[in-house]
């Protein structure tokens, strides 16, 4: 019997049905074992030894395939074909080993796409374990906690409120902020467009002035109304004549197929699809055996899929849309590697696949891949220069005519930040001809900052740079979401005062780490470990040796050092000069103190020099308008506040005062005395939970919305939850909590993704949770009926069931009798004595 390991069930249950007889596929959901987050897991004085831990989660699962193994007389491991894919074989292999249970026979397959003929092409290829893809594997773990667990204590120390640290995340992040800062400091400057309208043989089209009385303009030529209202008078009077036509052909070649880079890119820009949520559809496309591996940074086809391919365009167009030679594309991404396929359908004849934002991202895939083995697109480019009479003005106008298609029939990539497209139809005009003039436009713009970021747009940067691996970029994005660090506002990536803070101090005190060049030799440098060209642990001394000593010389520093040398580095930002020639930094409360940044238990903040006399305080990116400098009554004896951490509710005086913080999203200036009210009572009590008895709680904390119970805790959303949450979506969000903390953060597996609920938009799931399968819409939580089967649920049955939980609204406190309410109530301890 062979035991074949692969990473889900969903491949171990398909790929054993195409093996058939003397085969046993088990899954080890995905890595079993990981660097405890603790000090000592990596050991830099004993060559960088790893200290291993398995999930304990996963203690079940690894069980199962140690008792398989025991019977086994070979070991096949078949997880992914990539690095991550290597260190999962690995792990496996290292705890059956130590088991003892490790068959004598041990070999390493590899497929790219899950279908019958891929699998069993593999099995008659074996190899053994790939010891280049782990070291590299290693080296980058290690990194990751040598950066991890040695900048983080030093930000908790230095820089209350931060949060953490990491070598690709910090450098995203200081991507976002560097942007945020090109637009602070930009300036507009106002210039103006002089464009005129004609029809010719009942075509119209536009022409720009772009030469005057012999100087030929720029963008920024007419730079007021007056000389744009001279200019327009001088085009009105004149009369133009076609002094010069050009025509040229253009040819456009499609894109490659995707990358796993270039496909979040195009879901993002095309669909509106955020990276983790792409990445998690393609994977069950993967396993659903639609699409090959989808991660990877190659942009080549095997040779049979583009023979599919080319057969696809013949049958579904003409034979001019099948160029004559095979399409040949090689990456320009910096540090690619491309020992694997770019993303691409197993099968060229079915065009649909799976349902809801499924159906449409393998939509995306499917016409991107054929639509790279397409002919080029042909196109003609005309440009028609008039001059007027006396020569004064010279107008140019263009157009663009599609004289075939190609693969622009089936697909057109997208872009981050669409420019102004100039040109449309043009007439047929030859030199002499006089169109008629039907009006003239002057036009006021404003030159516009640099973009902020996009999901597509800064995935696109940080391979550009070279940095990190395309494979974890949505992890990192959604990192510095979770940290706080930045917002998405309009789907674009806006730095939050933390998210700055943390930059700044990176930026000061650890320059070289954050830098971009320094980022991306690091990732050369582990390139060249997975290619056998340099040894892991010879790279992580050479990154050793420079960063502890700086480690150490930074965490000596006082608290007090760091805040000085930040309001430094700072001080464009925190007091920008106000263009009057007066001091930014003169406190606007007393007029007599000096502004400075100041650091506390809950973060920074800026305050007066002369405090406590003057208690002027904002917080850390508050400007002097965010600053309340007296309390308002809301009622019931309420009164909003503004301190050194912000807005703040207070009633009472003396033991009795009660006072909440004002969370980030709920407007200050919309707050309401109900609203009030809700915060100053929190923690609010949901009820006993129906298994413990004991209570549920939900609150606000430093760090936002939580549930807690039994000393266990789960983050919340929003405020509105906080009030809104009931006792099953409770239950729900605990369990989850739960199962992601015993997996070191891996959220449980899905026994069935369904697609959208056709209203909300909100995708469904069917999910195994701790009294049985239930479905789930994210929020909602409605339990499937003991008699149906969880792999068989339909989308519209999903659908029925969410909208009659929802209807219900929450279960009402009590209406469970538990096992708590039952027992013997125990005596009350006395009270202790305060200290």
């Amino acid at each position: 019997m062979k035991l074949v390991v692969v990473e889900s069930p969903a491949k171990a249950k398909t790929i054993e049905k195409y093996l058939g007889p003397g085969h046993r596929v088990l899954a080890s959901y995905g890595h079993v074992r990981d660097l405890p987050p603790k000090d000592g897991s990596v050991n830099p004085d004993d060559g960088f030894a790893m200290d291993w831990e398995t999930y304990p989660d996963k203690a079940k699962q690894l069980k199962a395939i140690t008792d398989e193994a025991k019977k086994a007389d070979s070991l096949i491991l078949a997880t992914d074909p990539d690095r991550e894919g290597e260190a999962i074989s690995w792990h496996v292999q290292e705890v059956l080993r130590k088991k003892k249970a490790l068959p004598a026979h041990v070999e390493r397959v590899t497929f790219n796409a899950i279908t019958k003929s891929a699998v069993t092409e593999a099995m008659k290829a074996p190899r053994d374990l790939d010891e280049d893809l782990i070291d590299a594997y290693r080296a980058r773990r290690a990194l990751d906690y040598l950066v991890g667990f040695t900048l983080s204590p030093i930000l908790w120390r230095k820089l209350p409120g931060a949060k953490s640290a990491g070598r690709v995340q910090s450098v995203a992040l200081r991507l976002i902020v560097d942007r945020e800062r090109e637009i602070e400091l930009f300036k507009n400057q106002e210039y103006w467009s002089i464009v005129a309208r004609f029809e010719a043989d009942g075509t119209p089209f536009t022409a720009r002035l772009v030469a005057l009385d012999g100087k030929k303009l720029d963008r920024l030529s007419i730079g007021d109304e007056g000389s744009a209202n001279a200019a327009k008078t001088i085009v009105e009077d004149g009369r133009f004549t076609v002094a010069s036509v050009e025509t040229k052909p253009l040819s456009r070649n499609p894109p490659p197929p995707f990358t796993t880079s270039t496909l979040q890119q195009e879901a993002a820009r095309k669909l509106g699809f955020a990276a983790s949520h792409t990445m998690r559809l393609a994977q069950s496309l993967y396993e659903d055996g639609l699409i090959t591996y989808m991660r990877t940074d190659g942009v080549q086809m095997a040779g049979e899929a583009i023979s599919a391919a080319r057969r696809a365009i013949a049958d579904r167009y003409d034979a001019g849309y099948v160029p004559d030679k095979p399409r040949q594309y090689t990456s320009k991404a910096k540090n690619a590697q491309e020992a694997h396929e770019a993303i691409r359908p197993t099968d060229f004849t079915k065009d649909r696949g799976g349902s809801g934002d499924h159906a449409k991202l393998y939509g995306l895939i499917f016409n991107r891949a054929l639509a790279s083995q397409m002919a080029s697109a042909r196109l003609e480019r005309t440009t028609v220069e008039m001059t007027d009479g006396p020569g004064r003005a010279t107008l140019r106008a263009t157009g663009q005519v599609v004289l075939f298609p190609g693969y622009l029939t089936l697909y057109e990539e997208g872009l981050d930040d669409q420019a102004d497209e100039e040109g449309g139809r043009m007439p047929a005009l030859r030199s002499g001809d006089s169109p008629t003039k039907t009006g003239v436009d002057a036009t006021q713009h404003f030159t516009q900052p640099p973009p902020r970021y996009s999901e597509a747009s800064l995935v696109k940067r940080l391979e550009e740079l070279g940095i990190g691996r395309p494979s974890t970029y949505a992890a990192t994005l959604q990192t510095l979401k979770d940290r706080d660090y930045v917002k998405l506002e309009k789907n674009r990536f806006m730095p939050e005062e933390s998210g700055r803070l943390v930059t700044a101090f990176l930026e000061r005190f650890f320059e070289r780490y954050v830098s971009y060049d320094y980022t991306a030799e690091l990732e050369e440098g582990l390139d060249d470990v997975s290619g056998g060209r340099l040894g892991w642990q010879q790279l992580l001394e050479a990154f050793w040796k420079d960063f502890k000593p700086k480690a150490g010389e930074v965490m000596e520093q006082q608290p007090s050092a760091v805040t000085a040398a930040l309001d430094e580095f700072l001080a464009p930002y925190l007091f920008p000069d106000k263009g009057d020639g007066a001091d930014p930094r003169v406190c606007p409360l007393c007029g007599t103190g000096r502004l400075g940044l100041r650091g506390g238990k809950f973060g920074a903040f800026v305050a007066c020099s002369n405090y406590p006399d003057c208690k002027y305080t904002r917080r850390f990116g508050q400007g002097e308008e965010g600053v309340s400098e007296g309390p308002s009554e809301l009622g019931n004896g309420i009164t909003l506040k503004s301190g050194r951490f912000g807005p703040y509710l207070e009633r009472g005086e003396g033991e009795d005062v009660q006072r909440a913080s004002i969370p980030k999203d709920v407007p200050q200036d919309s707050l309401t005395l109900e609203m009030a009210e809700k915060l100053l009572s929190l923690p609010r009590q949901i009820g006993a939970h129906p298994e413990t008895g004991e209570m549920i709680s939900a609150s606000i904390g430093r760090y936002g919305p939580y549930l807690v119970h039994a000393g266990k805790y789960a983050r919340l959303s929003s405020t509105a939850e906080v009030f809104d949450t009931g006792m099953n979506a409770a239950v729900a969000k605990l369990a989850d909590a739960a199962n992601a903390k015993g997996g070191r953060g891996a959220a449980r597996e899905p026994l069935a993704v369904l697609g959208d609920h056709p209203t909300t938009g909100k995708a469904l799931k069917v999910m195994e949770g701790r009294y049985g399968p239930y479905v789930t819409d994210g929020e909602t939580h409605a339990t499937l009926p003991k008699s149906a089967d969880p792999s068989a649920v339909t989308l519209d049955e999903a659908v029925v069931l969410i909208d009659e939980k929802a209807a219900k609204g929450p279960a009402k406190k009590g209406k469970r009798k538990t096992a708590a309410k039952k027992a013997p109530a125990k005596k009350k301890a006395a009270p202790k004595k305060k200290a």
